[in-house]
């Protein structure tokens, strides 16, 4: 049997591999390769703009332009941290806060030269995923997870990616960063997890469907 294919809009090749298995933790399909999933950059779907006003409607975008580059459905997210001593920035900016060339170094040290003197305990904030789920047919479905915890002045860890060294969760309890994390030990409690976990559901209907 041919396998079905879904897009993924995304280049990242950490992040493909990140939402393949959490789907795979949910879906069979994924994970015995009945359900294929398929980078953007692997079918030259170029890149939109991001301009969004909110992580949902990035992630729809992105999903948006792959299912109309391609003929087929597709899943995207958007994701970033929200600083509370910072209004909640950067926020949809995430990736692009150092600037639209930015490296995870850049955006980094942006990050902590804002906070600057922050006291520890106001350095509070949250991980945000919206996933989105764009059907040919049409259909269009969101679902949003979270990652509270704090921002620290320091890398700590190599796992990961993004701000992922700076940023301990509250559901850390030996205070690890997420760049210390296993990739299970994050997935059981990230705001990706949280998100896709949920989306699971609409994908797996979607093939049930199908």
């Amino acid at each position: 049997m041919t396998a079905r294919r879904i897009v993924v809009a995304t280049g990242n090749a950490h992040k493909l591999a990140e939402i393949e298995r959490l789907l795979a933790e949910a879906i069979p399909a994924v994970a015995d390769g009945a359900l294929e999933l398929v980078a953007m950059t692997d079918l030259d779907v170029p890149t939109p703009v991001e301009d969004g006003d909110t992580f949902e409607a990035n992630a729809l975008l992105k999903a948006r332009a792959c299912v109309a580059a391609t003929g087929l459905p597709a899943i995207a997210d958007d994701s970033g941290i929200e600083v509370d001593a910072l209004g909640g920035a950067p926020g949809v900016r995430s990736a692009r806060y150092a600037g639209g060339d930015a490296t995870d170094a850049d955006n980094n040290t942006k990050l902590v030269d804002a906070l600057g003197a922050t006291p520890p305990e106001q350095r509070t904030g949250r991980f945000v995923c919206a996933a989105a789920l764009v059907t040919v047919e049409g259909e269009e479905i969101t679902r949003r997870g979270t990652m509270e915890g704090r921002v620290v002045d320091g890398p700590r860890g190599t796992n990961g990616f993004g701000y992922d060294p700076y940023f301990v969760a509250d559901a850390t309890a030996d205070g690890r960063t997420n760049g210390e994390l296993s990739a299970e030990e994050k997935d059981a409690i990230s705001h990706r997890g949280a998100a896709f976990s949920s989306l699971a559901e609409d994908v797996g209907r979607w093939l049930a469907d199908g």
